[in-house]
């Protein structure tokens, strides 16, 4: 028989779990896997219990909760035999949504049950694992912002990126991967190893968790008329089509900034300094997947697509528009300043 630990995290995502180990009971296949459910009560446990079942032997360890609780076992279990379930039970649920795993309970058991198993990359940034997304600069600064409040889902999330969005500064940063040297004064550098951030908020369309690459995103300054349309390229699996964004891949990247700061890695910030290491390891981690998902939902549709272009457009139309403007008004200056002499 296998062994399998489910590890519970009871307050990730904002919502009690009380029924989960009870549907976990009823739903488990009795026949294929000898299996324990433990519940933690502390940041840092289910990484120790990840440990302690790769340790021993166990062939699945499943992180039941979100991003953060699926860190923290996955970590504990890399370059090993030891594979990662998941039940997904947290707010945004990036991971789960790009493997397309379900995120009903009794659906996700059922898909531990027919235990499908392949090889997946993961990252590090700055010596800490990431198997989503990392970066900085105004993602990072909002889940700074989001673990200081205390509080948990995607209402409190939304308020901080609300509440801190227009005053944040961007920052120039100089980014050195295998082809050379840039500079980019950027919003915020995502380096993903899936899709998304969570809540199906795509920030990465094209990322792939089995090319031995991962995407790297720099968003560039916006203004407030141009936020609307990024967040809707978000949602639309559309955002590598805005204007404002820049896009490549890579295995190796390091990252130079004028100044110390947050960065984050599947959503947990923590303090670096002003040089960052990024880099990508080729399947490095066991995974359950869901053989029987409908990967074309992945793939923005014709329609998304033709919108993105329109908008982009639009937006190009727009900025001549603004600069035309400007220069009239620069023209209209001289001139009064003429006729007044």
């Amino acid at each position: 028989m296998k062994r399998v630990r489910f590890i519970i995290n009871p307050i990730s995502g904002g919502r009690r779990k009380t029924s989960i180990s009870d549907i976990i009971e009823t739903e488990i296949d009795k026949e294929l896997f000898d299996y324990e459910i433990v519940t933690t009560s502390q940041a840092g446990e289910a990484n120790l219990l990840a440990k302690q079942a790769r340790d021993e032997g166990y062939d699945v360890v499943v992180a039941v909760g979100g991003d953060g609780t699926i860190n923290e076992v996955a970590k504990a279990i890399v370059h090993s035999k030891t594979a990662l379930g998941i039940i997904p039970c947290g707010s945004g649920n990036g991971l789960a949504r790009h493997m397309m795993l379900p995120l009903n309970v009794k659906n996700a058991v059922k898909v531990i049950n027919r235990y499908e198993i392949d090889d997946y990359d993961y990252g590090i940034i700055d010596g800490h694992p990431f198997f989503v997304t990392c970066g900085m600069g105004f993602d990072a600064f909002v889940s700074m912002k989001f673990a200081e409040s205390g509080k948990r889902g995607p209402i409190t999330y939304v308020q901080k990126v609300l509440e801190e969005g227009l005053k944040y500064q961007p920052e120039t940063y100089e980014i050195r991967d295998e082809n050379g040297n840039r500079f980019y004064k950027a919003f915020l550098i995502s380096c993903a190893n899936a899709s998304q951030y969570g809540n199906n908020a795509v920030i990465a369309p094209q990322a792939s968790m089995s090319d031995g690459l991962m995407d790297v995103i720099i968003m560039e300054p916006f203004d407030l008329i141009e936020a609307p349309q990024i967040s809707i390229d978000m949602f639309n699996k559309t955002l590598d089509m805005n204007s404002k964004i820049k896009s490549f891949t890579c295995k190796n990247l390091l990252i130079h900034r004028s100044k110390p700061g947050v960065i984050h890695y599947d959503g947990e910030p923590v303090e670096a300094g002003t040089d960052i290491k990024i880099e990508l390891k080729e399947k490095g981690i066991k995974i359950l997947y869901n053989a029987s998902a409908d990967k074309s939902r992945r793939k923005p549709n014709a329609i998304q697509s033709a919108a993105a272009e329109l908008f982009n457009e639009i937006n190009v139309v727009r900025e001549d528009l603004s600069k035309h403007t400007r220069h009239i008004q620069a023209l209209n200056k001289v001139i009064q300043k003429k006729l007044n002499m």
